[in-house]
């Protein structure tokens, strides 16, 4: 049903985190599959996302992974960041009803202070992007990034929280 797929580059730590709110998402049938596209990490990343059991690529072109992608739909999000509770069932029901893609609501317990949420762009994988796989294969260029493919792109906001991945790079 969903193929999760996130870029690192010595996230270790932050993999593990995101893989371990992944872990209900299989258990109930919804997340197919988990690739993990590697930027030359040096630490335990391989390890991580071996025992796992995702699909490690150190070297790739997107549109040949989404193609791979075993779910119809796809979604991206930077290692670190966790889905909350409630996301699975969430995730199940749009997926049956919508056909646009689709992010996450930011928490609401981790936040920035109010200045520095209104003075910064948000980055686009912040929370997550959920979209058709037909449609990510589509809009995906040979080099392209996760990060640019969700760029600039309208969604609806679903109502699971999402904390972002740079809450477990502050910790």
């Amino acid at each position: 049903m969903l193929t999760v797929i996130m870029e690192c580059r010595d996230q270790e730590s932050e993999l593990a985190q995101t893989l371990s709110v992944l872990v209900s998402g299989a258990v109930e049938g919804l997340v197919s599959d988990v690739v993990v596209l590697d930027h030359g990490s040096s630490d335990g990343s391989s390890r991580v996302a071996d025992a796992a059991g995702c699909r490690f690529h150190t070297d790739w072109d997107l549109g040949d992974v989404l193609r791979g992608a075993r779910g119809e739909w796809v979604l991206l999000v930077e290692a670190g960041a966790r889905l909350q509770s409630g996301w699975i069932d969430e995730v199940m029901e749009y997926i049956a009803l919508a056909k646009q893609a689709a992010r996450f609501s930011p928490s609401r317990v981790y936040r920035k202070p109010f200045l520095k949420r209104i003075a910064r762009s948000v980055p686009p994988l912040e929370c997550g992007f959920l979209l058709p796989k037909m449609q990510a294969v589509t809009m995906a260029r040979s080099g392209m990034s996760l990060s640019a493919l969700a760029t600039g792109q309208k969604t609806a906001k679903l109502s699971s929280e999402m904390i972002p991945a740079w809450v477990a790079a502050s910790r």
